[in-house]
């Protein structure tokens, strides 16, 4: 059987284009990011040649992205990491994982979606459950079963 290859995982994303030589700003940024590093963004996978400003607010210029338009046609696109090289911490997931999971009493997890504050775990009848610990008691990814707190949801079982 073939090695499994290594997943993506979410290190950023790409923000406004910042001077002209194909630099931007980074926004949301879960990983740090070193140069030297390959990223994957807009389809294709790309070198990091520059990082600049502070972990929180990095400015960064990828190789092959040569002006402020390359830049600017980049934004917003995910950059993504190896699982190697960004390795989850404890209490972080990928996306894929929690997908399919099933949420008792609740229904399946159809998808993850990106909020401002918090990530948030979509049922499949539409029901948004925050991504954060008051909400979620525990995640099983070997049984594929997430426990979350219905008070919090507001969503009590019925005694019986």
């Amino acid at each position: 059987m073939p090695a499994q290859q290594p997943r993506l995982v979410t290190a950023g994303r790409v923000g406004r284009p910042h001077g002209l030589d194909g630099g931007f700003r980074v926004e949301a940024v879960t990983h740090r990011l070193t140069v030297g590093m390959t990223v994957s963004v807009g389809g294709g996978e790309r070198v990091v040649e520059r990082v600049a400003g502070t972990d929180e607010r990095p400015l960064m210029r990828l190789r092959g992205v040569g002006d402020r338009d390359a830049a600017a046609a980049l934004r917003g696109e995910p950059l993504l990491l190896s699982e190697l090289e960004a390795p989850l911490e404890d209490g972080e997931w990928l996306a894929g994982d929690l997908e399919g999971c099933l949420v008792p009493g609740l229904g399946r997890v159809t998808r993850v979606v990106g909020a401002p504050s918090c990530e948030l775990l979509e049922l499949e009848d539409g029901t948004l459950v925050p991504l954060i610990a008051d909400a979620v008691r525990s995640v099983d990814l070997e049984a594929r079963r997430i426990e979350v707190d219905r008070r919090f949801l507001g969503r009590e079982e019925a005694a019986g």
